[in-house]
Order: C-alpha cells, then structure tokens, then sequence
C-alpha cells in the first residue's frame, strides 16, 4: 500500500499575484493552467483566490471559478485618489487559519510580507509547503527570512503557465 498524500491548500493573494507578474515581471499567468499546476506538481485539492470585488469583473470570477479557484471575495472602495483598494492579507490569513485542521500542507503564493507571520506559524506547525513567489525582484525579505529554502519562484514554470493570446 501507497503511502497517503497530504491534504494540500493554496492560498493566493489573486492581487499581488497579477499585479507582480504582469506589471512586473511582464507576462500573464494563464490561471487555468496555474490551477492544473498546482494540481498535478504539488497536489492542491483546494485553492483560494482571495480577491476584491469589482463591478465589471463578473467575467473573470466565472472564469476564475470554472478552473477550480473557490473564489474569497474582498469588497474594494476607492483610496483618496480614487484607485480601487480590496487588501485581502487579513482574509487570507483567517481562512488559513480557520481551514487549518483540514490541511496538512499549504503554500501561500504572494510576494507580501504581511504574511511573514502567517508563514512561520505554518512552518513551526510543519504545515508550510512552500511560498510561491510571483516576481523574485519584490519578494519581501520578511518572506524570504520566515520561508528560507520552502521559497519557489512562479517564473521557474513561466513556460508552463504563461497565457499565450492566440
């Protein structure tokens, strides 16, 4: 007899992870393929997208969830200058920590290091898989400091999970 998988959760920080890829690093991630990678590479039963809430979007969230991503909805409101603010960090964490009796692994892909506590709360558990970095260029040292070697870096499987427009 095979020994049993561990129960895998990832948790996305859908904002960060966007904004680092595509403004920064300067390709799409095709999240149908980033739902099928986590899949198959690291044996993800549930993935949360945490993310704000925007009139227009409905699109995107169909698309989002019909991949596999439970959706975790944020409501946004306008800052001073009138950009969208939807900071989903304390959502992500409770949902980590309400869904943790359920996991034996999770990976938390974001570049935040407002998750450095979450981070090493999951490693002393032995509960942390890896941190998946979106754009190695802006990974918070806090994250680097808190994760050490359980750091991946989302560019390594570009190949993979690029979106190519056809």
């Amino acid at each position: 007899m095979g020994k049993i998988k561990d129960v895998v959760y990832a948790f996305i920080d859908a904002n960060n992870l966007h904004i680092e890829t595509s403004k920064n690093a300067g390709w799409f991630v095709d999240y149908k393929k980033l739902r099928k990678w986590l899949s198959e590479k690291f044996n993800v039963s549930k993935a949360y997208m945490f993310i704000g809430k925007v009139k227009g979007n409905e699109t995107l969230y169909s698309s989002l969830e019909q991949n596999g991503f439970i959706l975790m909805f944020k409501p946004t409101i306008p800052d001073n200058r009138g950009k969208i603010k939807g900071n989903v960090d304390a959502d992500l964490v409770l949902k980590a920590m309400i869904e943790f009796p359920n996991y034996d692994k999770a990976i938390i892909i974001t570049n935040d290091g407002d998750y450095y506590s979450l981070v090493r709360y999951l490693k002393e558990k032995g509960k942390l898989q890896y941190v998946i970095s979106p754009y190695v260029e802006n990974l918070s040292v806090l994250l680097k400091r808190e994760a050490g070697k359980q750091i991946l870096l989302l560019e390594q499987a570009r190949s993979i999970l690029e979106y190519i427009k056809k």
